[in-house]
């Protein structure tokens, strides 16, 4: 959850600059494999960043654990950013303080389900908010086949009833996509108030401190040992920092809904991540459920961009590019960081 993370292409978290090729949608093939590379790259990261949190629990526990990539990712952030704090309306501020306490919601019932159960379950699970919300904001026929996908990925997850699974898991990881999804509409609204990341910043700030005293209740003194300070910060690095700036420099060559599809594989790659440091194997039951959410969360993201590109072949901008639509039919925000940041397992 993902997640810093929900991130905007480009010098600003606000527009999604498009080059030649990707307002095409078609990027060239040489053109297209770095920023490709460098998104799967972002998303190892997050993913393995997850599962290193997952360890780091029993030092501080989940919402210690919590604290401490909150606490590390807002550092940095308002270093790099230094965002101004005067000249901010009431609704500006009401914006930024709902933004930040649905970052550190969605952040804490992330983990507090990752506690419970698998990484790459929880993250399968948790994509089902972004996706929900996507779905019911095409209104489109297509994506009652994707909704319907999904369903049949989660009825398998469950076996019918999520016997085999932490019941308090599963709804925790499905309250951490709703906060995502929740994440996602602030993230935009955010964005148009506030100049480059600067929203980003506060809202992490204001996260952060949220948390402080949830993390400071659970875990106490063992906040403040040099090994687990040196793990959470390396959790924020690896969850927020890296990934966050991977994906700004891909955003500036790729197109918005290529990036969106690639996000679609990460409960895919927090099975692997699981696996090979958690060593949390997944049945052929449970690899089927996450191949299903995987298959209706692209699908979904495809027939987004495909009602984008013919908005935007109705209505063209001034300069004669296509601004591709994101899942959900948003046109570019803060990519990155609305799915990203967005993510728990990250975010």
């Amino acid at each position: 959850m993902t997640t810093p993370s929900t991130s905007q292409p480009a010098p600003t978290p606000t527009t999604a600059p498009v080059s030649a090729p990707a307002a095409t949608g078609l990027p060239g093939r040489r053109g297209s494999l770095g920023p490709v590379g460098l998104v799967l790259a972002g998303g190892i990261s997050v993913q393995f960043g997850g599962a290193l949190a997952v360890t780091l629990m029993p030092r501080a526990g989940a919402l210690g654990v919590v604290t401490l990539r909150l606490l590390a990712a807002a550092v940095v952030l308002l270093v790099v950013c230094r965002p101004r704090l005067r000249g901010h309306s009431r609704t500006d501020w009401g914006t930024v303080i709902v933004f930040g306490v649905t970052m550190g919601a969605m952040n804490g019932l992330f983990y507090e389900s990752v506690d419970r159960i698998p990484l790459g379950l929880a993250v399968t699970l948790e994509v089902l908010g972004p996706l929900a919300l996507s779905v019911l904001a095409s209104r489109r026929a297509i994506n009652a086949l994707w909704a319907g996908l999904a369903l049949g990925g989660v009825f398998l997850l469950g076996g019918g009833n999520f016997s085999g699974l932490d019941p308090v898991g599963v709804g925790l990881a499905l309250g951490a996509g709703a906060m995502w999804a929740t994440y996602i509409i602030f993230s935009a609204r955010t964005g148009r108030r506030f100049p480059q990341a600067d929203g980003l910043a506060l809202a992490m700030a204001v996260a952060a401190l949220l948390f402080l005293p949830l993390g400071i209740a659970e875990a106490g003194g063992r906040l403040l040992d040099p090994t687990t300070v040196a793990l959470g910060s390396s959790v924020a690095i690896l969850s927020s920092v890296l990934p966050y700036t991977l994906e700004l420099l891909a955003l500036r060559r790729l197109p918005a809904p290529t990036f969106a599809v690639l996000m679609s594989l990460e409960p895919a790659i927090a099975a692997i991540a699981g696996f090979l440091v958690l060593g949390q194997a997944l049945s052929a039951t449970q690899a089927a459920a996450v191949a299903l959410v995987i298959a209706a969360s692209i699908g979904a993201v495809r027939s987004q961009a495909g009602a984008g590109r013919k908005r935007a072949g109705a209505q063209p901008d001034p300069a004669g590019g296509a601004q591709p639509a994101l899942a959900g039919g948003v046109q570019p925000e803060p990519v990155a960081a609305v799915q990203r940041e967005g993510n728990g397992s990250a975010s």
